[in-house]
């Protein structure tokens, strides 16, 4: 039985992100077909599909993160607090700023933990060692880590285990204070402990952030989002509120694929 995250209903209507028209090409292939999707300020947004239905493609559309990936192509419009983030003269890299991203496998750099939070930050023009230090503790706080590295900062992030090198990660993508945070399956590399924890964090988070994850679970969407979208082969089929997509479904598609039916 899937219990649903009974916050559902009671979270900001504002909008942070409004999709609209969205394609992605990569070549001739026609890999997202017209989405269009509304996601709420302080929300945790799920996308839910197969695997191989474009969820992934579709999240990373949403910082322009296929600006760096050979014949792809992006038509549409993703307005940021209203402003098209694909509109002409928009720097991209101020736009992955904005909108952070937590990939699917931990991917800390071969660096100190201290190191690994405030890459971000230097890049960005924080110099001072009071700044940084302050900057790496916020972090590290919010990611919930500080207090299992607090007296191990100078030590390689390498050495941490799976579930803490995602929690610094994340650390690292909060450093740079963004708006929005993207994680594309950031849990499914990890034991389910590691995997609590990180959807502990994600429900403190989304009371600063706007989240947007990709999950291959169902159960995981039904315990820590507030709405959900389903993607069938390219084509987003349905959102809603989550309480709504698991139990009164519109599409009869997302109702077979939630009860089991196929996927």
């Amino acid at each position: 039985m899937i219990v649903t995250n009974a916050d559902s209903t009671s979270v900001p209507t504002s909008t942070k992100l409004k999709i609209s028209d969205l394609n992605v090409y990569y070549g001739n292939f026609h890999a997202i077909k017209n989405a269009a999707l509304d996601v709420p300020s302080n929300s945790v947004m799920a996308l839910i599909g197969p695997s191989g239905c474009g969820k992934s493609t579709f999240i990373r559309a949403l910082n322009r993160m296929h600006d760096l990936t050979p014949d792809a192509r992006v038509d549409g419009d993703v307005l940021l607090d209203g402003d098209n983030i694909y509109a002409s003269g928009v720097d991209p890299v101020e736009i992955r700023h904005r909108i952070g991203m937590v990939f699917q496998r931990p991917n800390p750099f071969p660096k100190t933990i201290y190191e690994n939070v405030i890459y971000g930050a230097k890049i960005h023009g924080l110099r001072s060692h009071k700044n940084l230090a302050e900057c790496a503790e916020r972090s590290l706080r919010q990611a919930a880590l500080w207090d299992e590295v607090k007296d191990r900062l100078h030590k390689s992030a390498l050495e941490l285990s799976g579930g803490q090198q995602q929690r610094l990660c994340i650390a690292r993508c909060l450093a740079v204070d963004p708006e929005v945070i993207l994680m594309d399956e950031p849990a499914s590399a990890l034991d389910p402990i590691a995997t609590s924890k990180i959807e502990d964090l994600i429900d403190e988070l989304k009371k600063d952030y706007t989240v947007v994850i990709v999950t291959h679970s169902m159960q995981q969407a039904a315990r820590i989002s507030d709405f959900t979208a389903f993607f069938l082969m390219g084509e987003l089929i349905e959102h809603a509120a989550t309480s709504q997509i698991f139990t009164k479904p519109k599409d009869k598609r997302t109702e077979d694929y939630i009860t089991g039916r196929y996927g």
